[in-house]
């Protein structure tokens, strides 16, 4: 009962972030999730009922099903045209930085190798998802984007096998190259193995079940909901990468996607719009369970009561050294070698969600006091990769204003697009109870239908008043047909002209098909 009431209040603060965030646009939604996180933790009422920070329940219910989504969304083309970026960046970029940095904190503060390792190894991977929120409505150059993301999808297993190799030193006073070597080849090859067989299993069943009787579409997808937990969970037992293998299984499943869209689309779209509601409430439930350890850790007894502030220098110099090893990276091996691609390569190296994960899958394997320590250092690593980037790229980069504008450029458009649906219904020749109805519908695709005006239209069906015969109710959805064929029209003509970004045209055009779908599919209708 405990972890449903700590879901529904974390779901609850992210629902409300969100609503805020729409007043707010040009302020990411994941700042205003971190606020109410940390509200959360600090409120008393709130902060009861929310246990400690569970990292198991943490990586497979909310991290895999979010690197599972996020898979799926990139092309498996694409991956392979960057495979050798994505190897340099994810693999070699992660163990160059934390040789490097490893070698460097224990001459500058009072710890031993295999801590350094550990501190640096939490550091490595960084977050797609965070990328975002510190963009801000900046014009971020294409190319450094998708390797950023590409990047995130892959060093995250390089930085747990980072880490588990420094937790056998610390435990053994032993480090072994060529084993640790062997273990990162192993946890990673065996992850996008396992990912890529148990997808492919599963591909097949789905497919099959697609061409049989059997087919149930709500069964398909909470399967499919369920797919990424599996996979993570089974991945794990056998002792190899969850997450490449989630990642691998997202890939599978975008190019079966690509190819099967059509052999059942009620089930298709039913599945898209489930992975992206739940990308977004996961997004945001990462950011609120991120802001509510912040606070609990910067109230915590040990950091009130301790003096040292070592732990600030020493996430400032880590920091610094990730971000100057990507630097001279990127000079020299992504994008154009330009220093400016190099900057902006560096510091979209955001660090959040999984810094977080590792960090409390130590507790109980370093004495109190470390623990507390390489909390704070990695606090301070993740709170400098966002602050900083999110300073440096709104003073650095221009306005998004085709982004900033598409808003009421496409509000501009809706309403002429309607207004040629509603002049089509004018010259048709029909009851005035029909017309009053469809005109009132056609109004609502731009929301020009008053509150009061609402409740005057639910208090008459809800009465039985708007009552139609059938052959009018056949009218109702003839006439509908007609305003949204003409609007259809009216966006096919607009895009003859090729003023307008062809994806928003395509966007107003997806929501006059749906439209459609309402009127028009028996199982979803309402007239």
């Amino acid at each position: 009962m405990s972890m449903f009431i700590a879901l529904f209040v974390v779901l609850v603060a992210v629902a409300v972030s969100e609503l805020i965030a729409r007043l707010l646009p040009r302020i990411s939604s994941t700042y205003f999730n971190l606020l109410f996180g940390i509200i959360l933790a600090a409120w008393p009422m709130t902060s009861r009922y929310i246990p400690e920070f569970d990292n198991e329940f943490f990586m497979i219910v909310i991290l895999a099903p979010l690197l599972f989504f996020e898979g799926q969304r990139t092309q498996i083309l694409q991956v392979q045209q960057r495979l050798k970026q994505i190897i340099g960046t994810a693999g070699i970029l992660a163990i160059i930085s934390a040789v490097v940095i490893t070698m460097i904190l224990p001459n500058l503060f009072n710890m031993t190798f295999p801590l350094a390792l550990i501190m640096v190894a939490i550091s490595t991977p960084t977050d797609a998802t965070a990328l975002e929120s510190v963009i801000g409505g900046r014009a971020f150059p294409r190319s450094s984007h998708e390797q950023l993301t590409l990047e995130s999808l892959f060093n995250d297993a390089t930085g747990l096998v980072l880490l588990q190799a420094g937790i056998i030193w610390w435990q053994t006073g032993h480090f072994n190259f060529l084993q640790n070597a062997g273990t990162l080849l192993y946890a990673a090859g065996g992850g996008a193995l396992i990912g890529f067989m148990i997808a492919l299993l599963f591909m097949v069943i789905r497919q099959w079940l697609l061409r049989t009787s059997i087919n149930a579409i709500y069964a398909q997808n909470l399967v499919y909901l369920l797919t990424p937990i599996i996979i993570y969970i089974l991945a794990e037992a056998i002792g190899v990468s969850g997450i490449i293998a989630v990642v691998i299984a997202g890939l599978v499943n975008n190019s079966e996607a690509n190819r099967s869209r059509f052999s059942s689309p009620r089930q298709m779209h039913l599945g898209l719009n489930l992975v992206n509601f739940l990308t977004s409430i996961l997004n945001g439930m990462v950011f609120v369970i991120l802001g509510l350890n912040l606070e609990r850790i910067f109230t915590s007894q040990y950091f009130i009561h301790n003096n040292n502030w070592q732990w600030l220098m020493i996430g400032v110099t880590v920091y610094l050294g990730l971000l100057v090893c990507r630097l001279l990276y990127a000079k020299y091996k992504v994008g154009d070698h330009s220093w400016r691609s190099a900057g902006l390569f560096s510091l979209g190296g955001v660090h959040a969600t999984v810094t977080l994960a590792m960090t409390f899958s130590l507790r109980g394997t370093l004495a109190t006091n470390l623990y507390n320590q390489v909390i704070l250092v990695e606090v301070v690593v993740i709170i400098l990769s966002m602050v900083t980037a999110t300073v440096v790229f709104n003073l650095k980069l221009p306005v998004d204003f085709d982004a900033r504008n598409r808003p009421s450029r496409q509000r501009e458009i809706r309403d002429e697009m309607v207004k040629s649906g509603i002049e089509r219904v004018k010259k048709m020749d029909l009851d005035p109870a029909v017309r009053a109805l469809v005109m009132y519908d056609l109004q609502d695709q731009i929301r020009s239908n008053t509150l009061r005006s609402f409740f005057k239209q639910w208090h008459g069906v809800s009465q039985h008043q708007e009552k139609i015969n059938v052959l009018q109710s056949v009218d109702q959805r003839r006439a509908l047909m007609h305003a949204f064929n003409e609007e259809r029209r009216y966006l096919h003509s607009l895009a003859l002209t090729h003023q307008t970004p062809s994806d928003e045209i395509y966007d107003l055009y997806s929501e006059v098909l749906l439209a459609e779908s309402l009127v028009l599919d028996p199982k979803s209708r309402l007239i």
